[in-house]
């Protein structure tokens, strides 16, 4: 087992190395002069002095990256031009609504696609396959954004349900969290569910098809054993690796249903900060959700070799 996580971390650094040279090209290739930038409209000729040297702006591009990743390593992701608030503590800062706003989306994304595909799975090519075939195709088709807004239109502007935006934290007011919570994430888990609903359905078809299935069948096994103990249970294997993955994107920034919402998560930090030309925080932000992206494939891997013991039993042999 700890062969396998080595194995699997020691594949990860290669690619971290080449997603941080990719930013910090990127950045490079921005128009404009950075000390200018951050000398804001004062731009005299001491600060401009002062700022090429405190960022080794002149220096080789080589050197200045190096300098970078050397603080990257270190958790110093740079500072703020806006704020002048450490990027790292503002990712600290809004992480904890991101993480809070994932759990509730794949919450509802499991409630949701798993029941679904079970169904669908067993009633094959029934009303209730194509119907619930046709909700998940819609899920995946409608953009978050639009979905958002109508939303908002339907159940807080006309319904006066729930509040239309905003965010209270669990430590203020936790009703009042849930309230705000629960719009954003429903948007969120529909496009979840109907990708877990896809994955699950395929999974599920495939393994009541399987030998041991039909083993259980003709030795009387009840069907609610048969569904829930033995199939069920094998096809959520590349199920919870594909829900890893998908949470892992989602702690990287749900971009569009932060803005909508107005929920102060990593997504609407990269926003705000594209928008007001933030280099350093959108740098440390995209950092961030790469490395959350690369986290959450390893454990994926990790889910997936403990979940399946052909895994195991063939790195055994």
């Amino acid at each position: 087992m700890l062969k396998f996580i080595l194995k699997r971390i020691y594949t990860a650094i290669p690619t971290l190395f080449l997603i941080s040279l990719f930013i910090f090209g990127l950045q490079k290739l921005i128009p404009g002069d950075p000390a200018l930038i951050l000398a804001g409209e004062d731009r005299s000729l001491e600060a401009i002095a002062y700022i090429r040297d405190a960022y080794h702006l002149n220096e080789p591009i080589i050197n200045q990256y190096l300098y970078w990743l050397g603080d990257a390593l270190q958790g110093d992701l740079g500072t703020s031009i806006r704020s002048d608030e450490s990027v790292t503590s503002l990712l600290l800062t809004k992480l904890p609504v991101t993480i809070e706003l994932s759990i509730f989306a794949m919450l509802f994304a499991i409630v949701i696609s798993i029941p679904m595909s079970v169904i669908a799975a067993v009633k094959k090519n029934s009303g209730w396959d194509f119907s619930s075939s046709l909700v998940a195709l819609a899920g995946q088709s409608i953009p978050n954004f639009w979905l958002g807004f109508m939303m908002i239109l339907l159940v807080s502007v006309r319904w006066g349900l729930l509040p239309a935006s905003g965010y209270v934290g669990p430590t203020e007011s936790l009703v009042q969290n849930l309230q705000t919570m629960i719009m954003p994430a429903f948007v969120l888990g529909t496009g979840l569910a109907a990708t877990l609903f896809r994955h699950s359905r395929g999974a599920m078809l495939e393994v009541l098809a399987a030998d041991f299935i039909r083993t259980a069948r003709a030795k009387g096994v009840s069907r609610k054993v048969i569904y829930l103990k033995h199939a069920l249970r094998n096809a959520l294997i590349p199920v919870v690796t594909m829900a890893t993955i998908q949470f892992g994107e989602l702690l990287g920034g749900a971009v569009l249903t932060e803005q909508v919402f107005t929920i102060p998560g990593l997504g609407k930090l990269i926003v705000d900060s594209v928008f007001n030309r933030d280099f350093p925080v959108v740098q440390g932000v995209v950092m961030f959700s790469a490395l959350m992206f690369i986290v959450s494939n390893i454990v994926a891997d990790i889910a997936y070799y403990v979940l399946d013991p052909k895994l195991r039993h063939r790195e055994v042999y």
